[in-house]
């Protein structure tokens, strides 16, 4: 066998920001491609799947690696955009093999894999040779002994599991926006998938889930029993999980909804009956809303919930009970900026916007698009003709619904060509 001269530990590499020679960052590696074979040889390492702005996955053969350090990977400035598709003899080490089951040969102990060491030939080939794994548990903070292995000490790593953990790779998705995670989980083949999802909880599965596009959506539905769908649909943005229940069949939808809270479910089919391009059927339902005897402290505490979306964050909804959606008579609004200029005892009765302008739930998109445009506004309240609120139209959901339905999947052809790091024309990898 050839002296081995580079080395890497691709659970290591797992965002590692990749440069060009001159310095500039091309993106950072999200994982590793290999193929796994049956002949007695070293698993190939085919390439690394690269993560560039905006939030594309792309393709780059180990053959444009030109140095590996602590902390960053170094390729040459040539890069193929075309978005990233594993082949059938394929595999992603962080996405797919991480926490497999696995057997050490000599002693036939069970063991699950934690991390792979990939090696450089003289021939230049890029080769599995070290395997790191944990005995009596998977993931990364289960307790177990730890030893390294080499690669052909162990059977197992080429055989298809029945079932299979997620918890290394849900640990390497924990600091990822979840429209990124949302790109990852599309490109896992559907075991894998599915076993990706039953290890999220349900807050972060629901926001991925408003992240990808309307088929997939229904695909990772359709992986889950009747309770958690619901659960999910529970925790999405009532938008969202209306329009996700409009994709499915109507007795599909029923079935679920039939399972919500029975508040919850008399939300989306309120917001079933709009038509999916007016004020109604794009709005969310659950701004904040307050009464006008709150004061500026109580809206503070309000919008300072992390959890709570910029878009809906900006402003707070003055109305008089009941506060939830349809609210009783719509006073007004008071922007956050506002709320930072009072004192905290002040009531925010005092501090509305009463001339902000609000549209019917059936106003179609275009007219909601030029009230936005024409008032510069972050979040536009959807009013019945007795003055109730009944959702806010905030500008995220406008800019989801004027991009094509497929945005999330189509790319544009300036996208696909080839870009060289010197922004200068040349010729891509034909690999």
């Amino acid at each position: 066998m050839a002296r081995l001269t580079t080395r890497a530990f691709v659970g290591r590499l797992a965002g590692t920001p990749i440069f060009d020679p001159n310095g500039d960052q091309l993106g950072r590696i999200r994982d590793v491609i290999v193929v796994l074979r049956r002949d007695g040889t070293a698993p190939r390492v085919h390439g690394m799947v690269v993560e560039v702005p905006p939030h594309r996955r792309i393709f780059l053969p180990m053959t444009r690696i030109t140095g590996l350090e602590a902390g960053s990977v170094v390729a040459t400035g040539l890069v193929n955009m075309r978005r990233f598709a594993p082949r059938p003899s394929e595999s992603l080490i962080v996405a797919e093999l991480l926490d497999r089951k696995l057997t050490i040969s000599a002693t036939g102990e069970q063991v699950s894999l934690i991390d792979v060491g990939i090696e450089q030939t003289r021939q230049l080939d890029w080769i599995v040779t070290k395997l790191f794994v944990r005995k009596g548990g998977t993931g990364f903070r289960r307790r177990g002994e730890t030893l390294m292995v080499n690669w052909d000490e162990i059977f197992g790593l080429s055989d298809e599991m029945p079932d299979q953990p997620a918890d290394s790779l849900l640990e390497k998705l924990d600091d990822m926006r979840a429209a990124d995670i949302a790109s990852i989980l599309t490109d896992l083949p559907y075991k894998r998938q599915l076993e990706v999802t039953q290890g999220m909880d349900d807050d972060l599965l629901a926001d991925v889930l408003e992240e990808l596009p309307d088929s997939a959506q229904v695909a990772i539905l359709a992986m889950l029993d009747d309770e958690r769908a619901a659960d999910i649909l529970e925790e999405m943005d009532p938008g969202d999980a209306a329009d996700l229940l409009a994709e499915l069949t109507p007795e599909r939808a029923e079935e679920l909804l039939g399972l919500l809270e029975p508040d919850d479910a008399e939300d989306l089919r309120r917001l079933l009956t709009y038509d999916e391009k007016s004020a109604g059927g794009i709005m969310t339902t659950e701004p904040v809303i307050l009464a006008p005897d709150a004061n500026v402290a109580e809206a503070l505490a309000r919008i300072r919930n992390e959890d709570l979306p910029t878009s809906l964050a900006a402003q707070v909804y003055v109305a008089r009970p009941p506060l939830e959606t349809p609210t009783g008579r719509f006073l007004g609004v008071v922007h956050f900026q506002r709320l930072l200029r009072e004192q905290p005892g002040t009531l925010v009765s005092s501090l509305v916007d009463s001339d902000l302008e609000s549209v019917d739930p059936q106003a179609p998109l275009d007219e909601v698009v030029r009230h936005f445009a024409r008032y510069n506004l972050v979040g536009l309240p959807v009013i019945d003709s007795n003055d109730h609120l009944l959702g806010v139209v905030t500008v995220d959901d406008v800019v989801d619904n004027m991009l094509p339905e497929d945005w999330r999947e189509s790319h544009t052809a300036s996208t696909d060509t080839e870009l060289i790091s010197n922004r200068k024309a040349g010729e891509g990898d034909g690999s």
